[in-house]
């Protein structure tokens, strides 16, 4: 996984994608009411929503404060016969191949002033018009893999045997027109599979686009029940945002922006919704390193050990890993200083197999 996690955001066109990618990004890309208006991918880094890192800057009074981030890609909208070439076709797969995460935008709005591409408003049409596309691509991928791994397996490869055994359980999910998330691979399975890059195996969440009106009542919107319903079956989460609205809080500062919600009755803006999925998505936490010179925010696979851990901040602290330090994001604030913590006996030193977790607040010691 990159250093940032990288979401592509992906959806038929018109379907308020690049309103949206705007709007959180506020990158400026051009969103307008006809196809294939993004033609090579915009890409943003937002800031990760995280109170604890301005909580932490206020104890510290540190020099510099470096949040965590997120970079969202906003790939070109895709039409049937994306696989064969038609639209954008293999550059938007190209594009998509390199994301950890698929965002993908559903139309569940009617407005007869922005055309669909298909002529009507069908969230399960629209799905299945993309996840078809991104079959066909991986059944392509898979067929040239099993056509090279087959050779070499009749030389008694066992490493290719194995490698082919997954790649027909693979096939066989493609070829029932479903992903390839869905064939339930183990880890080490999806290790062999790794530098296939598989559209869709890729890790998916839907965002249902909905009119401003029905926003803090997405849940009674009948599309977003509909879509609800669709990706409960493959365990996959619903976030139901309005584009219109995100695009108008990006305008705000942040004390009117919150006021704006709080009319509207919603509780957060649709990225923080966004983001809290993806993390929960990819099984995504946050460590804390904090001192006079810099409080950071760190994002790492949840149950990444310590020395790995480590090497996200730099190779040599992982390679020269003695202890880490740690005190919880809560016994720190509870106690109201690292000193205090220190006394109550709250700091821990923990050693290189030590499962991280979400807040840790975390010096590594090491020796190069």
């Amino acid at each position: 996984m990159s250093t940032n996690l990288e979401v592509g955001i992906v959806g038929l066109p018109n379907v308020g994608k690049s309103t949206l990618f705007n709007a959180i990004t506020k990158a400026g890309a051009e969103a307008a009411n006809y196809p294939f208006c993004t033609i090579e991918p915009n890409v943003g880094v937002v800031e990760v929503p995280d109170e604890r890192v301005k909580v932490l800057t206020n104890m510290y009074h540190p020099k510099s404060t470096v949040p965590a981030f997120m970079r969202f890609v906003d790939i070109a909208g895709l039409v049937a016969g994306a696989s064969k070439g038609e639209g954008l076709g293999n550059k938007f797969l190209s594009h998509i191949r390199e994301t950890d995460a698929i965002a993908e935008v559903v139309r569940c709005f009617e407005d007869e002033n922005i055309t669909h591409v298909s002529g009507s408003v069908d969230p399960i049409r629209d799905i299945d018009i993309i996840n078809t596309e991104l079959c066909l691509a991986d059944m392509e991928t898979t067929q040239k893999r099993v056509d090279r791994v087959t050779k070499i397996a009749k030389c008694g490869d066992k490493n290719a045997k194995a490698e082919l055994e997954v790649l027909e359980k693979i096939s066989a999910c493609l070829e029932n027109g479903e992903p390839a998330r869905k064939a339930e691979l183990t880890k080490d399975e999806r290790l062999l599979l790794k530098e296939l890059n598989l559209l869709t195996l890729k890790p998916i969440l839907y965002i249902a686009n909905v009119a401003e009106e029905e926003a803090a009542a997405a849940d009674k919107n009948p599309h977003v029940r509909q879509l609800a319903e669709f990706a409960a079956k493959e365990g996959a989460q619903v976030v139901a945002v309005s584009a219109k609205i995100e695009a108008e809080i990006a305008e705000l500062p942040d004390d009117e922006a919150a006021m704006f919600l709080e009319e509207l009755g919603l509780p957060e803006a649709g990225l923080t919704k966004l983001i809290k999925a993806a993390y929960s998505l990819l099984g995504l936490i946050n460590f804390f390193t904090a001192g006079a010179d810099e409080v950071r925010a760190w994002t790492i696979v949840k149950g990444t050990h310590a020395q790995k851990a480590a090497g996200k901040i730099h190779t040599d602290i992982e390679r020269g890993f003695i202890r880490a330090e740690i005190i919880s994001y809560d016994d720190l604030i509870a106690c109201g200083s690292e000193q205090a913590a220190k006394e109550k006996g709250l700091v821990r030193l923990e050693g290189k197999n030590y499962p991280m977790r979400d807040g840790d607040v975390t010096y590594f010691r090491f020796n190069v």
